[in-house]
């Protein structure tokens, strides 16, 4: 576990200067900061120092080729850090700060280390007032993934950054639970057309909308330019079976020691149900469920979400969390 001196209590609206100068330190000297933004806790480190971008790899136990996100303090800073378009200009302009990343070309003064070598760069302005006091104060773009060991469900909290982590990381900054609960969504801009890479905390109804037509599919290729597609993710150590309202149970899941997560009526008598009242409430708790599920030594089955708004990102989540 991290040492308590390494977490700091902050006011998520009015978080102290001192802290956020304290935690702007520790970046600019090439170390590790976990914080919050409205979708997961980000483990933080010196976007433009690729010694620094490495300890995140090292912590995480991460593969250096799947790429990671920039996070800014504005969206005027991206064209420092990419080529930018009038496209790119309208979208960034109409969903941030928020839970949207977009993919664009980089530009030669991101480290390869960044971008896992790929061309493109991962970008996004967090809506979350401690992580933009923090970027602010740093000066400088934040390279951040989620604050967990590579493959875990994602932190939703400092507990969870810290149970992950421990001293891998040198400060914590707990702002405590966060709002969404699920990652960004991530779309490609570098085509003519724009490319959902993954489904996140912004609908894709909304995206739709916008762009006058509807996101493409990404293919093998294009997937790679995006964090958190790899094959198994979000995966506690237990297993994470799906359950759709309406379905029977599968005669192989034994409730008796199983947890039941979802917002429907459980489809059998669980050894604990964790339920919640909307999708929202859902996203924004299923990986602490998760966890919590996990630490009791609970097999899990959780429900299978309709697919409009948040749904999407769930499905998602879970499918890959239930891959064997």
């Amino acid at each position: 576990m991290v040492a308590m001196s390494n977490i700091v209590k902050v006011d998520k609206w009015d978080p102290d200067a001192r802290v956020m100068q304290k935690a702007a330190s520790i970046l600019k000297g090439g170390g590790l900061v976990a914080f919050p933004t409205e979708t997961v806790y980000g483990l933080g480190a010196n976007g433009l120092s690729p010694d620094a971008v490495k300890k995140i790899f090292l912590a995480k136990g991460r593969p250096s080729d799947n790429p990671l996100i920039l996070h800014l303090a504005k969206a005027g800073d991206a064209s420092l850090f990419a080529e930018v378009d009038d496209r790119a200009s309208r979208i960034m302009a109409a969903f941030w700060p928020g839970p949207l990343t977009v993919v664009l070309r980089a530009r030669p003064n991101v480290p390869a280390e960044v971008t896992a070598g790929l061309p493109t760069v991962a970008l996004r302005v967090p809506d979350h007032p401690v992580a933009l006091a923090l970027i602010g104060a740093a000066g400088r773009p934040i390279a951040a993934p989620s604050a967990n060991r590579s493959g875990r469900p994602s932190p939703t909290d400092a507990e969870a950054v810290a149970a992950d982590l421990g001293n891998k990381v040198d400060l914590v900054l707990d702002a405590g639970h966060v709002d969404i609960g699920l990652e960004s969504t991530v779309i490609d801009l570098t085509g003519r057309k724009a490319v959902l890479l993954r489904p996140g905390g912004t609908a894709i109804e909304r995206l739709d909308a916008f762009l006058k037509e509807p996101l493409e599919l990404p293919d093998d290729d294009s997937k790679k330019r995006s964090p958190g597609t790899r094959h198994k993710h979000y995966s506690p150590t237990v297993p994470v079976y799906e359950w759709s309202m309406g379905k029977r149970l599968d005669d192989s899941i034994d409730p008796a020691r199983s947890g039941f997560i979802g917002v429907s009526p459980p489809p059998a008598e669980f050894a604990r149900v964790i339920s919640f009242e909307s999708e929202e409430g859902y996203a924004r708790g299923i990986f602490a469920g998760f966890r919590q599920l996990e630490a009791e030594g609970l097999s899990i089955v959780a429900e299978w979400p309709e697919p409009p708004g948040i749904g999407l990102a769930l499905r998602d989540r879970i499918r890959r969390a239930s891959l064997s």
